[in-house]
């Protein structure tokens, strides 16, 4: 049954992803981290006794050999640091490359199943945009992160503790002021991923914006019109206010870190001042005193700048991860992804009876009590003016939303009791923004039929596709024929003229075996004698099934047996076009201001 759901999904974090798509990297960088917050503590006593060893030599209080020991395990520890942090780089790019291979799949199938209302609602859409760009770097860094500062904090506990025991003090100082560095480092943390969330909506606007401006598709306009200026404006005017947002936050953020860290100096530089009476007492020795010293002033710098940059990248990563599990719980549509039905889908009849159709979150009906009926076999052609709702019956016929009002039947079975798979195998459709694979010549016509692609006599198929559309001399102008590489992403990719690039996703279509071939808008790239060419093949078009023809131009609308015009959402005529000449309606008045196009 072709449902949307909800579907259930176990909330993932910054520790649980890594785990669930790397396990094995994400474990050794766990056990690296925490290695790396207990090796400073050992450093800083091995680094006291060193000292203390090679002032009691000095004095001649201790043999040489003494200092053998504490100077073997200074370098131990040294060489362990250098060493941890080469392997962990590599580890590192290991994670992301998992990640990368694994969790970019399942975001791609995820945004494939989802309602279809989602890909045309700009809020989702944003939220779409922020989780899916990056999401194996996003998932490597914030897992790296958070353990960092669990290892961080393992080593503040050792050093306070270490300085606990000779300045039970100061390290109560340092603990106090700590708190509402933290706090603080929280704050700028959520502060920054909120106005990432907000600048998410212009960004997309100006990158689309500066995609327009750089990009290819746009140049011979870009020279022929001279729009630069004017989109440059549009461009600076929505990334001013992007920059605007995100310095006004970089700003705040910055104030609040330098005060803090003037703060902590301040009080590093007291604490030090102070621990110079037990030394002049000999309640301390110099070399502890040396390593207590290192250790207030890297535990002050660790509290105050890393530790709470820490904090402040742990709180964007939550947000980023609220993002990402509202994400997956976005409603999906079931068996989106399955192929089409392999088995034979006779078409008997469809009907639309009283159906109304709004968009989500809108008020105005874009269909109202709209009926009509299509037989096997015939040919139908829906126009209208542009935004009359041609191609959202389409849209209901192929299943993309399901959320209309009155019924649709297919072979007198409600069309929400098929599985996405037996709706998918009905229809082929050509859109009117269509799709330009960047592939082969060959494999852009073959994806039409997705089951047999790889069957033996998908050539022929192929050929026949190009020979009723007109691609033949198109494919032999090509340095490797239909195995040319079409696009620019490749070296030696070759790009198509807009209606070269039509008539391939019109062959695409007729490649496909399904029962009804929807053709929305199948000219609209075309030049006329290109248009006059494709109504000429109609029946090898058509392949003895049944066809909708959707345009707002007239050429095609004798070639069906039965016209319905839409306005207002609902059919205001229908019949033959000799039948609608005769009516001397709209369809009439609509036809004669074209004539001129097909004399």
């Amino acid at each position: 049954m072709n449902t949307s759901t909800n579907v259930r999904h176990k909330k993932i974090g910054i520790l649980k992803t890594p785990l669930i798509y790397a396990r094995k990297y994400a474990v050794i960088i766990a056990i690296q981290k925490i290695l790396e917050g207990i090796v400073p503590t050992l450093q800083i006593l091995a680094t006291a006794k060193f000292l203390d060893t090679a002032i009691a030599i000095v004095d001649k209080n201790k043999n040489f050999n003494d200092i053998f020991i504490p100077l073997g395990l200074v370098m131990l520890l040294l060489v362990y640091s250098l060493m941890s942090q080469k392997l962990v780089k590599f580890i590192e790019v290991k994670l992301e490359m998992e990640l990368r291979e694994k969790l970019r799949v399942s975001i791609t199938e995820k945004r494939a199943k989802l309602k279809y209302s989602h890909v045309e609602n700009n809020c989702t859409w944003d939220l779409i945009s922020r989780v899916s760009k990056d999401p194996e770097i996003r998932f490597k860094d914030a897992y790296n992160e958070f353990l960092s500062m669990v290892a961080m904090f393992i080593r503040i506990i050792g050093l306070l503790f270490v300085i606990f025991i000779h300045a039970w003090w100061a390290a109560i100082i340092i603990l106090l002021i700590s708190f509402p560095l933290f706090k603080v480092a929280l704050k700028n943390g959520t502060d920054s991923y909120e106005a990432d969330r907000e600048i998410s909506k212009y960004r997309r606007r100006f990158e689309y914006l500066g995609k327009v401006l750089t990009g290819r598709e746009s140049a011979e306009e870009r020279t022929l019109f001279g729009y630069s200026k004017g989109i440059n404006e549009k461009w600076k005017e929505q990334y001013e206010i992007a920059r605007k947002i995100e310095y006004k936050t970089v700003l705040k953020n910055v104030t609040r870190t330098r005060i803090r860290g003037i703060i902590t100096a301040i009080i590093s530089i007291i604490i030090i001042i102070i621990l110079l009476k037990p030394v002049q007492m000999e309640s301390l020795s110099i070399g502890l005193f040396i390593s207590i010293a290192n250790g207030v002033f890297e535990l002050i710098q660790l509290m105050s700048w890393q530790f709470t940059y820490y904090i402040e990248e742990l709180a964007k990563n939550k947000e980023y991860v609220v993002d990402f599990n509202e994400f997956y719980s976005l409603d999906e549509t079931e068996g989106a992804i399955d192929k089409p039905s392999k088995e034979n889908i006779d078409f008997d009849c469809l009907e639309f009876k009283d159906v109304s159709f709004k968009y989500p979150k809108t008020n105005n009906y874009i269909l109202k009590n709209l009926s009509f009926v299509i037989k096997k076999g015939g040919h139908y052609s829906f126009v209208g003016v542009n935004g009359a709702g041609k191609t959202t019956i389409t849209k209901l016929i192929t299943g993309l939303y399901d959320n209309f009002e009155g019924q649709i039947f297919i072979n007198g079975k409600d069309i929400r009791e098929y599985k996405q798979s037996e709706l998918k195998s009905f229809c082929s459709v050509v859109y009117q923004d269509f799709a330009k694979y960047f592939i082969s010549f060959r494999d852009n016509i073959a994806l039409g039929d997705i089951n047999n692609i790889e069957n033996n006599n998908m050539k022929d198929k192929v050929k026949s596709s190009m020979r009723i559309m007109g691609l033949y001399d198109v494919a032999e102008k090509l340095r490797n024929g239909i195995e040319t590489q079409l696009g620019k992403i490749k070296e030696n990719g070759v790009d198509l003229s807009g209606g070269q690039w039509q008539r391939i996703g019109m062959a695409r279509a007729i490649n496909n075996n399904a029962p009804i071939r929807i053709l929305d808008e199948p000219t609209a790239s075309l030049d006329p004698i290109s248009e006059s060419n494709i109504y000429e093949h109609f029946e090898e078009i058509s392949k003895g099934g049944t066809t909708i023809f959707i345009s707002h131009r007239l050429g095609s609308t004798k070639l069906a047996s039965e016209i319905f015009v839409i306005g207002n959402g609902t059919i205001i005529e229908k019949g033959s076009h000799e039948e609608l000449m005769k009516l001397r309606g709209i369809y009439s008045d609509m036809y004669e201001s074209q004539r001129s196009w097909y004399l």
